[in-house]
């Protein structure tokens, strides 16, 4: 394995954590300008319930499952057969996705009422609110056949190499609901019909802007309608069981919204807000490292370089643990002074902040799992291996049920909020657990060293935030400047006692240099 291609998934790491991180804080504006406008009133509840089962589809069905059966399949063929049989390949699958996900729209928007029933259960009380969501599916769901041909794009384009343009889709979808929230949300008597259309809307924007990146590749013929490959087979087996694999901690989430929905209004909302705040590191870094570990390890499995897979695995865990970790902290730390900072204006109140930190800060507990779970899955599916992550996913999915119950009458959403963080952590164990079985899992000097200064360097940052949040004069006002200066400091003062901190117990940059 060339020098060249070693250091490539770091530059490519580089690149899409870049973009993420772009795409995050854009994402953190577009929901600072929700909770001025829309608050976190039954409206907007609706709104969060309605775009959360096209968007939860989205993530299990066209990133989560298609992504993880499709990028082995597609690095197998090109391997094998080259890139003639690619570009059949491609067009089978595009047109079987594309068949499959449109006939799934249209009974969702005929049956969307129904839809509407399953999954906010607790608003039949309400039948104005219940309705409301029935009507923005029919405008959202939608959004799910055009993502679903994105991620077809997305990974064909990460297959080959091209991760800056998938990267970037998100934010067409951030700056189509900043827009529709400024401009078409005033329009209508319920605002956030605005929102809805600009769901739809960015869903076709997000398709065009890759078909020139697309195009490049030379494996894409989108005039072309032949339907028959034998991988077309494979990749379906594959996906079935990975539905569950890679996409628990959504599926988690989703049942939060649905047990949401029977607790007083605004509870979908807190939940939604604060796992927005969990969604910038866990997508910055567990997302970014885990869409480039993907088609890397499974060329490396292509090649049955079993030494470099191990190594390569080792790096990404290592780099999610010094990322993860300490980010656990600061949310778990600061959650009111975030939140705060990004959302206490206008229609968004101090009780709304005061929800939302008990939800981000049960969160927070989970985030490095949630991280580690897309590092860790990856590994499976590299190997074409989907039945172990799933048959981990439904256990997961079951005990977070069963925290659900357990934490939902004394926490209430935060409890929905702990039951998810606790079944991540089960879950990422489980990974690793069979991972250590098959003899991949990274062995311990390759990764305690790291593990134990990480530990150490995150109890000191917990210390100097606690320090400081303790002192009156870092008291928030109510200007957003002052705030920023005042949560600025504490994310600096942060920073510098983990770095300083890591130096101490002599991690250097050759520690987290991918092999």
């Amino acid at each position: 394995m060339s020098q060249t291609a070693n250091r490539s998934i770091f530059k490519s790491s580089l690149v899409v954590s870049a973009a993420t991180m772009a795409s995050r804080v854009l994402g953190l504006v577009r929901d600072m300008v929700f909770a001025a406008y829309f608050g976190t009133g039954g409206a907007q509840d609706a709104f969060v319930a309605a775009f959360k089962i096209p968007n939860f589809l989205r993530r299990l069905f066209a990133e989560g499952a298609f992504n993880q059966a499709f990028i082995p399949v597609l690095s197998e063929v090109r391997h094998g057969e080259g890139d003639a049989s690619v570009r059949t390949l491609v067009t089978a699958v595009q047109i079987h996705l594309a068949a499959l996900v449109g006939l799934v729209t249209l009974i969702a928007v005929l049956a969307s009422p129904l839809l509407a029933w399953v999954f906010a259960p607790g608003f039949h009380t309400d039948p104005g609110k219940l309705g409301l969501v029935a009507d923005f599916l029919k405008l959202t769901f939608p959004y799910l056949w055009f993502i679903s041909l994105t991620a077809l794009a997305s990974s064909v384009l990460n297959a080959y190499g091209k991760f800056a343009a998938p990267a970037l889709t998100p934010i067409i979808l951030n700056l189509c609901l900043i827009g529709s929230a400024l401009f078409l949300a005033p329009h209508f008597e319920v605002g956030q019909t605005g929102l809805a259309i600009g769901v739809l809307v960015a869903g076709l924007l997000q398709w065009l802007f890759l078909w020139p990146a697309l195009l490049k590749t030379g494996v894409w013929a989108p005039l072309s309608w032949k339907t028959q490959h034998p991988g077309v087979k494979k990749i379906l087996l594959l996906m079935l069981p990975a539905l569950f694999g890679v996409s628990v901690s959504q599926i988690n989430l989703l049942l939060d919204t649905i047990l949401a929905s029977f607790l007083e209004d605004g509870s979908i909302s807190w939940l939604y807000y604060s796992d927005r705040l969990t969604e910038l590191p866990l997508g910055v870094i567990g997302i970014a490292i885990g869409t480039v570990l993907l088609p890397r390890l499974a060329n490396l499995h292509a090649s049955r370089d079993v030494a470099l897979f191990e190594r390569t695995l080792a790096w990404a865990i290592r780099l999610v643990l010094l990322i993860g970790l300490p980010a656990m902290v600061a949310l778990a730390l600061l959650p009111n002074e975030l939140l705060t900072l990004l959302f206490q204006y206008k229609n968004f109140t101090s009780i709304d902040v005061e929800r939302s930190a008990l939800s981000l800060a049960a969160y927070a507990l989970g985030l490095p799992a949630f991280m580690l779970i897309k590092i860790l899955a990856p590994a499976f599916f590299a190997r074409q291996n989907t039945r172990t992550p799933v048959r981990i996913g439904i256990q997961a999915m079951v005990w977070n049920m069963v925290f659900n119950l357990l934490l939902i009458l004394p926490l209430a959403h935060a409890g929905l909020a702990l039951a998810t963080s606790l079944s991540a952590w089960l879950n990422a164990g489980l990974l690793a657990w069979h991972l250590r079985k098959e003899g991949l899992l990274p062995r311990g000097s390759m990764l305690s060293p790291t593990l134990l200064r990480t530990l150490v360097a995150s109890s000191a940052m917990a210390v100097v935030l606690w320090g400081m949040t303790q002192s009156a004069a870092l008291a928030l006002p109510s200007d957003f400047l002052g705030r920023a200066e005042v949560v600025g400091l504490l994310v600096v003062a942060g920073l510098v006692s983990y770095s300083l901190a890591l130096l101490l117990v002599g991690l250097r940059p050759k520690d987290i240099r991918h092999p």
